[in-house]
């Protein structure tokens, strides 16, 4: 089976990692604080804080923008369930809002006109690794006085304008799950150019405890309660010897791209992924989508097919709001969203990391083709 996403780790993580183990300092060491000054240079910030998840790094977002109970984050259905689980978390209400057709990232039009007194912040998803419209929708936070925190969990390398993604939003977060640009195992990070968000961060990551050393080097206190929501030196040391490799990992993704981009071009069953010229994706994913006018079976046949052809498709992503939670807890409903619910119609994601091989490469497309011509109208 060729997988949508794998990690591809080297005897050189391997070697890195075992030399954090073989010392004193296996967590809360020196490595978290290497890592953290490594991503934010290369995102152009000036601060990081690095915590154990994605889904992590977003719910200490959301508190350090006071994110309490009642009040209204506006974002995407079109996107794993942390984006809007992490606003529950703190007692909030997740407002959805429809995507653009041809990116499927949050449309910046529909953002405003969501807006009410409630609303404390935008929550943007960088779908693919694809950049939303940040020009359009950093005007509309500061014309209402919102914070933007950006999921970026798809787009660590991404770039937006020749800006990197991570110097744009108040708060960008990233994943470091196994499937991502880079990973740590499970791992996230919050970057942020705020300084008093960043200390926020540092104190919620760590149990709330404020350490105060004029009353003695063991004393803190605790104003507000936090989470342990650490990360240990060794994940880090694994992070630090990934993210050298990053470019050459973009690089990869972006070679399988254009290969695809070629290859499927002409089928007119199918619809492939753009990227518009402010952008710059690091493609986490490569999701197309079937025109299921044009096709004698559903979305269902074609995904079982290339499964058992041992093609590692996958779906992203279920909208958020077709789920029973969101529903039952916020009345959304099937109808609210139709582009969303279009797009996860007829949407697969193929296969795409940097370790696949041209011969895997081959064969996922050779196996798109031969499912989809079986099925022409």
């Amino acid at each position: 089976m060729i997988p949508y996403g794998h990690q591809w780790i080297d005897n050189k993580d391997i070697k890195e990692v075992t030399k954090v183990l073989k010392t004193d300092w296996i967590t809360q060491g020196p490595k978290i604080k290497e890592f953290e000054k490594i991503i934010a240079k290369y995102c152009s910030a000036k601060y990081a804080v690095a915590v154990s998840s994605g889904t992590a790094a977003l719910h200490l977002a959301y508190l350090a923008a006071d994110i309490k109970n009642k009040d209204e984050v506006i974002t995407t259905p079109l996107t794993f369930a942390s984006t809007a689980n992490a606003v529950v978390y703190c007692g909030g209400k997740p407002i959805f809002v429809d995507i653009e057709k041809d990116t499927f990232n949050i449309n910046p039009e529909l953002v405003e006109k969501s807006i009410t007194p409630r609303t404390k912040a935008i929550a943007t998803v960088d779908l693919a690794g694809h950049p939303c419209d940040y020009d359009k929708i950093l005007k509309i936070a500061k014309k209402h006085k919102l914070l933007v925190v950006e999921d970026a969990s798809h787009s660590l390398g991404s770039e937006y304008k020749k800006r990197k993604i991570g110097s744009i939003a108040d708060m960008t977060i990233f994943s470091f799950h196994p499937v991502k640009a880079i990973t740590t195992g499970e791992g996230g990070m919050i970057v942020t150019n705020n300084k008093s968000l960043y200390e926020k961060l540092k104190t919620l990551r760590h149990h709330g405890i404020v350490k105060k050393p004029k009353k003695g080097s063991w004393y803190y206190e605790i104003e507000n309660p936090g989470y342990n929501y650490r990360i240990t030196d060794f994940q880090c040391a694994l992070g630090i010897s990934q993210f050298k490799k990053i470019s050459e990992f973009i690089k990869r993704r972006r070679e399988i791209v254009a290969k695809y981009n070629k290859e499927f071009k002409d089928i007119k069953e199918i619809m492939t992924p753009i990227e518009k010229k402010y952008a710059k994706s690091a493609w986490h994913i490569y999701p197309i989508q079937l025109k299921l006018e044009k096709l004698k079976v559903n979305r269902k046949k074609i995904f079982e097919e290339l499964r058992g052809a041992g093609i590692g498709v996958q779906i992203h992503y279920i909208p958020l709001h077709l789920q029973p939670f969101f529903k039952n807890k916020f009345g959304y409903k099937k109808g609210n969203f139709p582009i969303t619910e279009k797009y996860y119609q007829g949407a697969i994601t193929l296969p795409l990391f940097p370790k696949m091989t041209t011969k895997d490469v081959k064969t996922v497309i050779e196996m798109i083709k031969k499912v989809i011509n079986s099925y022409q109208k």
